[in-house]
């Protein structure tokens, strides 16, 4: 199964989400979540990453993390890597610690998608209820950045705060880090009074299970970058919606240009028979270049049931001569 490909360039910002293998605990012990942060601190450090917000949660974590320059893969490697071997060491234990990838969601650092991201990792522990909703705070789970956001000399210099609160329209000053608190403690009561907790925002949604977040615009450029990432590798490497959503582009792309080459307009297919020659080799094309599906070839060329569409291809296959062989060339 082909696994989803890393979007990498300069100035991204991700959710990062990593759990234990078989879901178990990647921190035992108050050192750990250290040893964990000291980590974090040094890939930092040699990566240039800015982390805007973190959460550490026994079996798995969370950070908002900028990367400056297009180096999350090799900051991950080196991050989860390093803390393997200081966690085995402490425990003498080996092997694997951490579940398969890691997942990365693109964030939009625009309008509140950044901020929604951040409250979202700041409100795992009130989610998992690691505190008593209704006597306790954030600022009593230790293990994630709200404490610190609220108590400026106890920050690591590689955590930043302006963005978070800014796209709140907050200061990083006294009278701002207590807006955030109330705003904050809202939120935590939002999810005590909630039937369901892990759906108190619909935009949570989004963040669990997407591969981006942010607008369409921001979307759209993320398919561009994709679009570098796929060129020159093998399609079949990768899978997932985003890689879906760059197969339709392509399909599209190679749609235009075939119809372009065939001297066809778009409007003229619906006239066209289902099985018209010209309609089978735009057909194959898109069969050979991109894995759309073969509802989306039939409705998009006008060519009647998807269960045509293999024949159509063997059609073009096998084509020896004559005018459908001298289409397929044309194609080519």
């Amino acid at each position: 199964m082909g696994r989803k490909p890393r979007i990498e360039y300069a100035g991204a910002v991700y959710h990062v989400m990593s759990r234990g293998n078989r879901r178990e605990r990647i921190f035992r012990t108050g050192e750990d979540h250290e040893l964990f942060l000291d980590t974090l601190g040094e890939a930092c450090d040699r990566c240039g990453w800015r982390v805007h917000a973190f959460a550490l949660m026994g079996n798995h974590y969370h950070l908002l993390i900028e990367t400056p320059e297009a180096n999350l893969v090799d900051g991950m490697r080196r991050l989860q890597g390093t803390y393997t071997k200081r966690f085995n060491l402490r425990h003498k234990l080996w092997g694997h610690l951490f579940q398969s990838r890691y997942k990365a969601l693109v964030v939009d650092p625009a309008g509140d998608y950044f901020s929604t991201v951040a409250s979202y990792i700041h409100l795992n522990p009130a989610r998992a209820k690691c505190f008593d909703l209704d006597k306790g705070g954030l600022q009593d789970y230790a293990w994630s950045s709200y404490p610190v956001y609220m108590d400026p000399p106890k920050r690591p210099e590689w955590l930043r705060v302006e963005r978070t609160l800014g796209n709140l329209g907050l200061s990083d000053d006294r009278a701002g880090r207590q807006e955030y608190r109330r705003y904050m403690q809202k939120r935590v009561l939002e999810i005590a009074c909630s039937e369901n907790p892990s759906g108190v925002d619909e935009r949570w949604a989004l963040i669990r299970k997407g591969w981006a977040f942010g607008g369409d615009d921001f979307r759209s450029q993320l398919q561009e970058v994709l679009d570098g990432v796929m060129d020159g590798n093998r399609r079949e490497s990768y899978s997932g919606e985003p890689v879906k959503i760059h197969d339709e582009r392509e399909a599209e792309r190679l749609l235009v240009e075939g119809l372009k080459r065939l001297k066809v307009d778009d409007a003229d297919l619906v006239s066209l028979k289902k099985g018209d020659s010209r309609k089978k080799v735009v057909a194959w094309i898109i069969r050979k270049k991109t894995s759309v599906k073969n509802e989306w070839i039939v409705q998009r060329l006008q060519m009647g049931r998807a269960s045509n569409l293999s024949r159509y291809v063997k059609d073009v296959d096998e084509a020896k001569e004559g005018s459908l062989w001298e289409l397929r060339e044309m194609m080519k």
